[in-house]
């Protein structure tokens, strides 16, 4: 049986889905110098508005992308819902935090937020009595939601299923805390340049429509490519710094190419994690030269639309299927010198090519890789 793609949807700070794609191409980037809080530095920022956005306003936007992506209209009770978050409405969390310190007030809607209110809100709205999960991975979140949604279907649990993940992640213990990492840019995001400053945050979402290929044909659907498979597995070494070697990551990278009949040198391009912070980037770069040999093109998409922790890897993975779809390559960002010799994507142009792999790292360790095809009959 095959999983396929027949809805995508993202919210990025360069705006939605086809706006994104459209300023992608032409090499633009959504992070500008901005101070959301007056008790806290400016940073450069991937802000969605002009202030930070709450969780619930992006998770409703990035559903509404993708049904209309999709063709399907509501209700969709048989539908299953797999939406994650990193840091769910830590936001909403952090304003009660205030307002009990300052007024002694207990908020009335606290009942709303709870990390699972992204897939509480998908499945209201969609409205499902199918399975909802609510899977949490730091920054391999979205293709953790990604890979169970199409274990759903798999397994013959659901038809159809809706997968992805949301963040509204800039919040002052959220600046805080990276920047006493001293993981923060400050002046934009450069994966994998030599002079790369660190990671900036980014605001947004992703949701993908996964069908088995009967019900996506039987409905006329846009079938955007195939899920071929997928692989994770845990440094189990440090809380925030990768194991060195690469090898964990590299042991989910076989596990997925296994899973998906797939051989190393099947794989045409690579979605990068890309946070551009100093050990994050040496030790994908790594694992790309280790194992990679053939030279496959390598992308990124922070450079443009900052890091949106959990909801990095979902918003990769549907950037990735409209290239599959489009057959098309996205260049990267890259206002700096890169480091490291791999095949990058300097210019947006058309590229035939099959078989993706899309990369996300964690922090404890944690390493998700998904597979992507372009659809075929």
């Amino acid at each position: 049986m095959k999983v396929v793609v027949s809805g995508v949807g993202l919210i990025s700070c360069l705006g939605d889905t086809q706006t994104t794609w459209d300023k992608m191409s032409k090499g633009l980037s959504g992070i500008k110098l901005s101070q959301p809080y007056d008790f806290l530095s400016a940073y450069p920022l991937g802000l969605i508005n002009q202030y930070p956005s709450n969780i619930e306003d992006i998770t409703l936007k990035v559903i509404r992308e993708t049904l209309k992506s999709a063709h399907l209209s509501f209700p969709l009770p048989d539908m299953g819902v797999v939406v994650g978050s990193s840091r769910g409405c830590q936001g909403s969390w952090e304003i009660f935090a205030r307002e009990w310190l300052q007024n002694q007030c207990t908020p009335t809607d606290w009942l709303k937020t709870f990390p699972c209110q992204p897939s509480t809100i998908t499945a209201q709205y969609v409205g499902s009595f199918a399975p909802v999960f609510a899977p949490m991975g730091a920054c391999a979140t979205g293709i953790g939601a990604i890979a169970q949604g199409y274990e759903l279907i798999k397994q013959g649990h659901c038809q159809r299923v809706i997968a992805g993940a949301v963040e509204a992640p800039i919040t002052p213990l959220t600046i805080v805390g990276f920047e006493k990492m001293k993981a923060l840019a400050n002046t934009g995001c450069y994966p994998f340049a030599l002079e790369r400053q660190g990671m900036v945050l980014g605001e947004g979402g992703a949701m993908i429509i996964l069908e088995t290929e009967e019900s996506a044909r039987g409905r006329g659907a846009t079938i955007y490519g195939e899920i071929k498979g997928w692989g994770s597995s845990c440094d189990a070494q440090a809380m925030t710094a990768p194991e060195e070697s690469a090898d964990s990551a590299i042991y989910a990278i076989k596990q997925c190419l296994a899973r998906s009949n797939l051989s190393i040198k099947d794989i045409d391009h690579i979605q990068t994690h890309g946070t551009a912070t100093q050990l994050n980037d040496h030790r994908e770069a790594l694992l790309i030269e280790k194992i990679f040999s053939h030279y496959p093109k390598i992308n990124h998409t922070k450079a443009a639309i900052g890091h949106t922790l959990g909801a990095s890897g979902a918003i990769a993975t549907t950037v990735t299927l409209l290239s599959l779809h489009q057959q098309k390559l996205l260049l990267n960002y890259q206002p700096k010198k890169s480091e490291y010799p791999l095949n990058w994507v300097e210019k947006t142009e058309n590229y035939s090519f099959k078989n993706s792999l899309c990369f996300s790292f964690g922090f404890g360790g944690q390493n998700a890789i998904i597979a992507l095809s372009k659809y075929e009959n």
